[in-house]
């Protein structure tokens, strides 16, 4: 995430008088629904999913590859189920105080968390790890150091594994040495991957951090088992189109790539080069600087461009790669960056690193991001557009793929379905890892609870249960991996060439003939750069519902209002959409009848059985979040007023039926509240001619405990 987009946002919709032309969100059918987590310590909860957690993370050694896949030092495969933390909103912490630390730990171990990501350590104090009040930023912050670190004893003794990233929103000053610091934006993007000085300060860094001993568990992070990753950038690749920040940088770009035209170019190539960009008199080939130069510049001058860019992101990977794993000895597994940017190609970023040798690759996407902050039609209506197919257009074959970066933000009257759809065709592509952006712990204890930016995901009162039930769908394995897989391979020219595909009818796989209901029927991944180049595909027969190749995900995308995924696997069920608007169900134990339009219900079992023997159940339903006084344009395209707590939520109103369930003599369904715990009386099943009936809506809850009671 680009932290000036997130200030931006924060500053422009913050609470306040709406405008005059603001028009208030309806409120009918909503209730007051509030996660306390601190009271959740308290007591037990009965949907305490923690019990998927190996505690202490790094029990069984560090975390490798076998069979391109994330796996434990003795061969057991590893998913990766968390969250990012960072402290955007009013009143949060990146780095909780050591009293704090205990509670969110927990917190994040009671909802199936087994990895977070610390995306935004390289902020200045009181944020983030790097000493404030001088004219650098090389020296960090010693109580915030302690701080973070005993944060993280505090996670890895739960079994949650750390991801560090090492540059993200570094804000370089003067004293750092750098040419023309006050020009470079956060992080120093595309910059960072050439500038020597910037390099060198990534380095001491990475140095500082990872050599650091952690003085309550007794180990340098360069050798914590339970750290499982560490990011080299975050969403920092270079190519055509890159414009330098400063004259500076310009010319020390544009002199390395002269150089590299030297080594792979001869004297007669370079001179023509010179030519087709008007420049014979020069004594350097100048770069091209807008890409829309590039769709009309000669291949000779794409193709040299664009083989320069491939192969200083390549190196510079390479480099940093050998740094933390030679010269620090960091014994975790190195990401290079993330394929983030899915209005173009990928291709040229995945395709050096690849090349690099890069030990896992990583996908960003959101749906709906508040850049543009319209209310676009739901996800469930829009398949081919959907976070399932931007990020698996990146995974490769014979690596791990992870997802460190995705949500579908608040507010949205459909944010309901992004988590349950993505756990399930997460597992169904085999990823390795989804991490959601993000989590923000609370500081005040007296604050009053709401969702307080977009990303947030602490205080929603549906995707905090979804969290849970979507760790019990992914880290189990709940939706069987596909049974086929589809490798693309393409050749060099073409990864180059994919920059200059138009968006609006490649997007977002970026090659031409590619039949979009793909992913969601079998596996994808990319063969190689190499060629031979991608194969001609079948022409397109998208049905509906688009059906996985395992009969266990369906995706119905008819007239808009009408989309809906069914999961239907024996240990995790689910209704994502219209619901209302089928008669379809999950044909072995999950039916509703619906009052809602919009919704999602997700049933998992909490033991070891499939749904129909399991003696206990958790029930995630939900529809609408908004908060109390939040209040949108008259067009409903903006929000004008952020709104205040409580949240309200839409319950999900009608009939629950739990279908073929082994011999059981009664069945309760517990509604839970916002601390995990029961919340009234729990409301006993009626029997049907299939199963069990219950009424839903009765109490205003986003989950429920079932019980299954057996024998006498």
């Amino acid at each position: 995430m680009r932290a000036r987009l997130i200030f931006s946002f924060l500053l422009a919709f913050a609470p306040g008088p709406a405008a005059m032309c603001a028009q208030a969100q309806s409120a009918a059918g909503m209730a007051p629904f509030t996660l306390d987590h601190r009271r959740a310590m308290e007591a037990h909860s009965p949907v305490d999913v923690s019990f998927l957690l190996d505690a202490p993370a790094g029990k069984h050694g560090f975390i490798g590859v076998k069979d391109g896949h994330l796996a434990t030092s003795d061969g057991e495969r590893i998913r990766l189920w968390g969250v990012n933390i960072t402290d955007w909103s009013k009143g949060s912490r990146q780095i909780p105080s050591k009293d704090d630390a205990p509670l969110w730990a927990a917190t994040l171990a009671r909802f199936g968390v087994n990895c977070v990501r610390f995306q935004f350590l390289d902020l200045e104090a009181p944020r983030g790890l790097i000493a404030a009040g001088r004219d650098d930023t090389r020296a960090l912050d010693a109580e915030q150091v302690d701080r973070e670190d005993y944060f993280i004893w505090q996670l890895e003794k739960r079994g949650i594994y750390i991801d560090f990233n090492l540059l993200v929103g570094r804000g370089f000053k003067a004293g750092d040495g750098v040419k023309d610091a006050s020009q470079l934006h956060q992080g120093a993007k595309g910059t960072s991957l050439f500038d020597r000085r910037l390099i060198e300060l990534e380095k001491e860094y990475a140095q500082e951090l990872l050599e650091h001993r952690n003085p309550y568990s007794g180990v340098e992070y360069t050798h914590d088992p339970g750290v499982a990753l560490v990011e080299i950038n975050n969403e920092n690749a270079i190519d055509i189109g890159y414009r330098p920040p400063s004259p500076f940088h310009a010319s020390e770009l544009e002199g390395m790539y002269n150089q590299w035209l030297a080594a792979h170019r001869s004297a007669e190539q370079i001179a023509a080069l010179k030519q087709m960009a008007g420049a014979q008199e020069q004594a350097q080939a100048p770069l091209m600087i807008w890409r829309g130069q590039a769709a009309s510049a000669p291949p000779e001058r794409f193709e040299a461009e664009a083989e320069f860019y491939n192969d200083l992101q390549r190196d510079y990977f390479r480099e940093m790669q050998a740094y933390l794993k030679q010269t620090l000895g960091l014994e975790s597994l190195v990401m290079d960056t993330a394929d983030h940017s899915h209005s173009s190609s990928g291709y040229p970023i995945l395709k050096a690193e690849m090349e690099s040798g890069a030990e896992v690759i990583d996908g960003h996407t959101y749906w709906e991001h508040p850049e543009e902050y319209v209310r676009k039609s739901p996800m469930v209506d829009d398949p081919f557009n959907s976070t399932v197919e931007e990020l698996s257009r990146s995974a490769i074959k014979d690596k791990p793929y992870t997802v460190s970066e995705v949500n579908e933000p608040f507010p949205n009257d459909y944010a309901g379905e992004g988590i349950p759809i993505l756990a399930a065709y997460g597992a169904f592509e085999d990823w390795d890892a989804i991490l959601w952006y993000t989590f923000e712990p609370k500081e005040d204890p007296s604050w009053k609870p709401y969702v307080g930016d977009p990303f947030d995901i602490s205080l929603d009162p549906l995707k905090m249960p979804e969290l849970a039930a979507g760790a019990l769908l992914f880290l189990r394995g709940d939706v069987k991996s596909a049974a086929r897989t589809l490798a693309r391979t393409y050749t060099a020219e073409q990864a180059y060439a994919s920059m200059l595909l138009p968006e609006k009818t490649e997007r977002p796989y970026f090659t031409p003939g590619f039949p979009a209901e793909l992913p969601l029927e079998e596996e994808m991944r990319i063969g190689s750069f190499g060629g031979p180049a991608t194969q001609a595909f079948a022409a397109a027969q998208a049905g509906d519902p688009i059906r996985s190749d395992t009969g266990e995900l369906a995706w119905y995308h008819g007239a808009p209002g009408t989309g809906m995924v069914t999961v239907d696997a024996p240990r995790t069920q689910a209704l994502i959409g219209f619901v209302k608007a089928h008669t379809a169900a999950a044909d072995a134990n999950l039916a509703a009848e619906v009052d809602n339009d919009f919704c999602t219900m997700q049933l998992s079992s909490l033991d070891a059985e499939p749904i129909a023997r399991a003696g206990k159940m958790l029930l995630v339903a939900g529809g609408r979040v908004e908060n109390t006084g939040q209040r949108w344009n008259s067009a409903g395209t903006a929000v004008t007023n952020w709104g205040e707590s409580p949240t309200l939520i839409e319950p999900v109103r009608g009939t629950l039926e739990l279908r073929h369930l082994a011999p059981a003599r009664a069945v309760e369904l517990q509604a839970i509240d916002g601390a995990g715990q029961p919340l009234g009386a729990p409301v006993e099943g009626v029997r049907s001619a299939a199963g069990w009936k219950f009424p839903l809506g009765q109490t205003a809850t986003t989950w429920y405990e079932v019980t299954v009671r057996r024998g006498d």
